[in-house]
Formats: C-alpha cells, structure tokens, sequence
C-alpha cells in the first residue's frame, strides 16, 4: 500500500472528514511530510471507495459549494489494522539488525 493511501486510510479513522479536511490531517500525521494536492486526494478517494474500504457518508452545501465527507468502511478499517501491523513488523525487523553490533572489518 502506497503511504498517501495508508495516511489517508489514518486520517479517516477515528472520524468521517471532508476533502479538505483529509488534506489537513494527512499534513499533521505525516509532520507536514506530505502535502496532498486535491487531485491526488479524490483519484485516491475513488479508487479505495470502488475497493469497498471508504465510503461518502454525507453530502451538504457550505457556502454555495458541495462539501462530501467520507468515512472508513469495516474493510477499510481492516486493511488499514493490517497494514499497520505489516508497518510495524518491518519496523521492528529493521530496529533489530540497527540494534545489532556490526563486525569490524579489518
């Protein structure tokens, strides 16, 4: 899974968010790392909504502009558990061998 995919899985975890809401929290998981661009976000949004692991959970107009909000599905939250697990495995694995005295070359 690519990371902006995982971010914004994240990002709809503990709430349904609007666009621009997602590009906000993406910004501050990833410590401003990652800035979405609008395009990018509702490719992305499509594709995991045609996957079945999003889905628009509301639709309403502010300021004259439709704002839909989306939330994370049973399967998205599923996925993103295991991805994160996966995330961690490779972490520790690598935290590992870090932790690991190198030989010395002679």
């Amino acid at each position: 899974m690519r990371e902006t995919t995982f971010l914004i899985l994240t990002a709809l975890a503990d709430q349904p968010r609007h666009g621009y809401g997602i590009i906000q929290e993406v910004a501050v998981l990833s410590g401003g790392r990652v800035a979405l661009l609008p395009g990018t976000l509702y490719t992305a949004l499509d594709r995991l909504t045609a996957q079945g692991l999003v889905e628009l959970s509301s639709e309403e107009i502010v300021d004259g502009r439709l704002r839909r909000n989306y939330r994370l599905r049973a399967d998205g939250r599923a996925e993103l558990a295991r991805q994160s697990e996966r995330l961690r495995g490779l972490a520790a694995a690598a935290d590992s061998r870090l932790s690991t005295p190198r030989p010395r070359l002679a």
